[in-house]
């Protein structure tokens, strides 16, 4: 199988070089595609440079920052012309191990997933160095997500993912519409009702040490409105069919 990771980026000059060369290291067959939504940093010409020494490593650059929903719709449909049939998601930050690669490729191409998630929340998953209160925010939300979309996933929000390109090809990435934690939300419900077959992975998220945060708390309000639209609709939809 050919496999492609997509790393979007906005300000990321402080770990690119980094992610990228352990990303090579931990996954040398996988190509990488950089979107970069405009950084004014340059993290797309050092990404390009780093492209010129180790190979594999293509730039996608976008004029102006509009998201990671965007960014990730606009990679993996990239990655579909290119022929790439593996397509896998990871921060730029580090707070994603590279290391962990090999087990999200190894879940689609020989354990049957459609979508392979590295999750918090499953055992042997963690979150060193998270505040009680966030922990119970992002559990809780999770748990709200598998309530209200019926989502059999521990950690629904995850951005470290594997997706069989023939899965995202059924999905029509158009209809796609969330951002932030929302998409990822929306990708994985969306595959879930396709009929795909969804694993969940233990990992260790860790947060950035380097480079300033793009999350914010539009993004959270956005995931959990979008959650309980979907889950009405969808429950209405199943009530008017009986």
């Amino acid at each position: 199988m050919r496999p492609l990771v997509v790393l979007p980026t906005y300000q990321e000059a402080e770990n690119i070089c980094d992610v990228l060369t352990r990303i090579r290291t931990a996954a040398p067959g996988a190509d990488i595609l950089v979107v970069d939504d405009g950084s004014p940093d340059g993290t797309a010409d050092l990404a390009d440079g780093v492209g010129e020494r180790l190979g594999q490593i293509s730039v996608l650059r976008r004029s102006a920052k509009s998201g990671l929903g965007p960014a990730y719709r606009a990679g993996f449909a990239w990655g579909l012309d290119q022929g790439h049939d593996v397509l896998l998601e990871m921060d730029a930050d580090l707070s994603h191990d590279p290391d962990e690669l090999p087990a999200l490729l190894r879940a689609v191409e020989d354990g049957g997933a459609d979508l392979a998630i590295g999750s918090r929340y499953i055992p042997g998953g963690a979150v060193p160095g998270w505040p009680a209160r966030r922990r119970l925010l992002s559990r809780w939300g999770n748990r709200y997500v598998g309530f209200m979309l019926g989502l059999p996933v521990r950690d629904a929000t995850a951005g470290f993912r594997a997706y069989r390109g023939s899965m995202i090809e059924k999905l029509d990435l158009d209809r796609v519409r969330a951002d932030g934690y929302g998409f990822q939300i929306e990708m994985a419900y969306e595959v879930h009702k396709a009929g795909g077959t969804i694993l969940e992975l233990p990992i260790t998220f860790r947060d950035r040490i380097r480079g300033t945060s793009k999350m914010a708390p539009n993004i959270v309000y956005e995931a959990l409105w979008l959650v309980t639209k979907w889950g009405v609709r969808d429950r209405w939809a199943s009530l008017r069919r009986r």
